[in-house]
Order: C-alpha cells, then sequence, then structure tokens
C-alpha cells in the first residue's frame, strides 16, 4: 500500500462527507477520474481527505469500479485547525486575474471571499461555482484544513448597509492621505477584519467619501505606487496576516 504523490506534495482531496475511523466516502465524480485515470490509483493506495470540520485523514481506497472508488478512513493525522479571521471583499476583475486572487488569497489563509459590484466595475456576473473550484484547489494544494467561504455578490451599498457589527473594514484607499495598513492594523482593538479594494479603474469620488463615513471603516494605503486591482488584494492580505494573523 502506498500514499499517492504528485508534484509538489501528497494527494489531498476535499469531500463534504463527514470524516471518522472507518468512515467509508465516495468521492465526486470528477475526484473518481482524478485518482484513477490520471494519477493510476488503485485499490490499496492511500489519499488524505479533509473536509473543513474534522481535521485531516488518511484514506485507503478501498474498492475500485469502472468510474468511481469507495476510500475509506483509517487514522487522523491533523486535528481540525482554523485560519485567522480575515474577509476579502473585492470588486470582481477579468477572468483571469479573477482566478488568481481566488487561488493565492486562499493560500494565504483568507477566511471568506465576498465580491462587491462599484460603479467602475466592468465585471457583471461572478462565477460563484468556478470561484469554488478554485479555492477548493489551492486549499489542498497549500495544506490548508478549510476552504475560503464563497460569498454571493453585493453592491457596495448592500455591504455597507449590511456590514456585521465588531469587525472592522481596512478600506485600501488610493488617496493617499491614510495610515500605512501595518500601522493601522497594529493600532485597531478588533481582532476581526476585512479588507476592502476596488476594480481597475479604483472607487469613483463620491464612493470613497460614503466608505470613508462609516464608524468600522479605516482607510488605509499600500504605498506610494498604485497597484493593480489583484496586486492590492494580495498584498494588504500578506500584510495584515503577518501583523495580526498566522503568520
Amino acid at each position: 500500500m502506498t500514499e499517492l504523490t504528485e508534484p509538489g506534495g501528497k494527494v489531498r482531496l476535499f469531500v463534504t462527507a463527514g470524516l471518522a475511523a472507518d468512515a467509508r466516502v465516495t468521492p465526486d465524480e470528477g475526484q473518481a477520474h482524478y485518482l484513477l485515470h490520471v494519477m493510476r490509483a488503485k485499490a490499496g493506495d492511500r489519499v488524505s481527505l479533509f473536509n473543513g470540520r474534522d481535521g485531516e485523514w488518511l484514506a485507503r481506497i478501498a474498492e475500485v469500479s469502472k468510474r468511481s472508488c469507495v476510500l475509506q478512513c483509517e487514522k487522523q493525522t491533523r486535528a481540525q485547525q482554523d485560519t485567522p479571521d480575515i474577509w476579502l471583499c473585492f470588486a470582481p476583475i477579468k477572468k483571469t486575474p479573477a482566478d488568481y486572487v481566488v487561488q493565492k488569497a486562499t493560500e494565504l489563509g483568507v477566511r471568506a471571499l465576498q465580491p462587491v459590484f462599484t460603479r467602475r466595475t466592468i465585471v457583471t456576473r461572478v462565477n460563484a461555482e468556478r470561484m469554488a473550484a478554485n479555492a477548493i484547489e489551492a486549499a489542498e494544494q497549500s495544506d490548508r484544513l478549510t476552504v475560503p467561504d464563497i460569498r454571493e455578490a453585493v453592491t457596495l451599498d448592500k455591504l455597507l448597509k449590511t456590514w456585521p457589527a465588531g469587525r472592522r473594514i481596512l478600506f485600501c484607499d488610493e488617496g493617499g492621505d491614510a495610515k500605512p495598513i501595518a500601522d493601522a492594523a497594529r493600532s485597531i482593538k478588533e481582532s476581526v477584519f476585512a479588507i476592502l479594494t476596488g476594480p481597475e479603474g479604483g472607487f469613483d469620488p463620491a464612493e470613497r467619501e460614503t466608505i470613508r463615513g462609516h464608524a468600522f471603516v479605516t482607510p488605509v494605503t499600500l504605498g506610494p505606487r498604485i497597484l493593480r486591482a489583484d496586486t492590492a488584494a494580495l498584498a494588504s492580505l500578506a500584510v495584515l496576516q503577518a501583523v495580526k494573523g498566522d503568520w
């Protein structure tokens, strides 16, 4: 019996089923195809499973058919751990950069991904299934035990009107009259955060004024250069993880 490996590390699969000793899990069609026809797995081979609730488990391929297989949990290899409670609220951007943001934000340990439509947002539709697939793949590859929560896209106005009490927004503002993000993060008391970044063209002046008018918002700057929307989202996450997260 061997543990399957792929370039970069072991084979890990995210599943929705409960995981426990001797639990039997049937992977979905895509996962079964990957195991049986890409990785050439056979009965007795082992893979790692996680579901965001029960930690990570080593499982044995107990049964194999032409199109499916059954995985049986043998032992827990890691207890469940969560990521810091950091959300990323971002204006949707074109497909390839958006995929990149979701993948890398997942690697960086974001808890939730919230698309936000602004006045200058070019994208008019968000593919939540595609976002979820990218997040799952990144979670599997980055060794995290959870998958970010993929939120339904909302307008900026709705986001601000329904914002939960006790969570601080760090507003990445290009205005230049704000604290550096690291200094701002160190100075605020809340333990749960969100980052808000804009579209390719930035927030318009009226939006900036509205955002800054809320008591739960702290404007921050990401330095002397204007960053692309995808760069700003990931750079701000990295800084916040270093200052307040699990780095």
